[in-house]
């Protein structure tokens, strides 16, 4: 008899949700800090948000390990980029070099989803979002990972982003205030801690405080 051998893989989910949301002047966004693998708990209190630049965070689920590596190198190109231009990266710079990042990788992928928010050069709100292999779309909100099947379908209902395909192009920030979007963020990730098992969030934080314009930060469930 043939000896059977456990399939093995590469890649690994170690699940986590991340969410967020774009206002007239403002970003937020957040994910929790649960890292599992199938039913373990690694950690409770891992970060999955990184900063990129003064104003422009990405945060990501899937695989932690491609992810790190994929934080080291766009770190990298972008103290290269601030070398070269004496400047940070602007965030929808910032979208595009990630964009070819995962699409350069596109053969072997970082087994990643991201969601990247911060200011745009008119100092208004933008949320990128990205499938594993470098697809990318700027939208008003967006949600990764675990669970963003039951997030997505609330943030629609709630803010009734304006379709891409209209025609004159509608801004897609929503109206919220910054306050209201906080609250909102909460309440996703209060229904979607009930219904998946690896999203966790804790609401035992202080105010959120800023970080820079119109980006904030807070604890556990990580607010940007």
């Amino acid at each position: 008899m043939t000896k059977q051998h456990p399939a093995w893989s590469p890649y690994d989910n170690n699940g986590g949700t991340c969410v967020a949301i774009a206002g007239a002047d403002y970003c937020v966004t957040a994910a929790d800090t649960r890292m599992s693998t199938g039913y373990s708990i690694l950690s409770r209190d891992y970060s999955k948000i990184i900063k990129l630049a003064d104003k422009c965070v990405m945060a990501s689920s899937g695989f932690q390990a491609d992810v790190k590596a994929l934080q080291k190198l766009l770190a990298a190109r972008h103290l290269i980029y601030q070398h070269q231009h004496n400047k940070q990266m602007s965030c929808p710079a910032m979208g595009q070099l990630l964009s070819n990042t995962l699409y350069y990788k596109r053969f072997f992928p970082y087994y990643s989803f991201n969601v990247l928010g911060g200011l745009d050069n008119e100092g208004k709100g933008c949320v990128y979002t990205y499938d594993a292999v470098g697809s990318y779309e700027r939208v008003g909100y967006s949600s990764q990972g675990s669970g963003s099947t039951l997030i997505m379908p609330f943030l629609d209902n709630q803010l009734k982003s304006p379709s891409p395909l209209l025609l004159p192009a509608q801004d897609a920030v929503t109206p919220l205030s910054e306050a209201e979007a906080v609250d909102l963020v909460k309440t996703c990730f209060a229904s979607a801690t009930e219904r998946d098992i690896y999203t966790a969030s804790f609401f035992l934080f202080p105010p959120s405080l800023p970080l820079c314009d119109g980006i904030f930060v807070g604890v556990r469930l990580q607010l940007w």
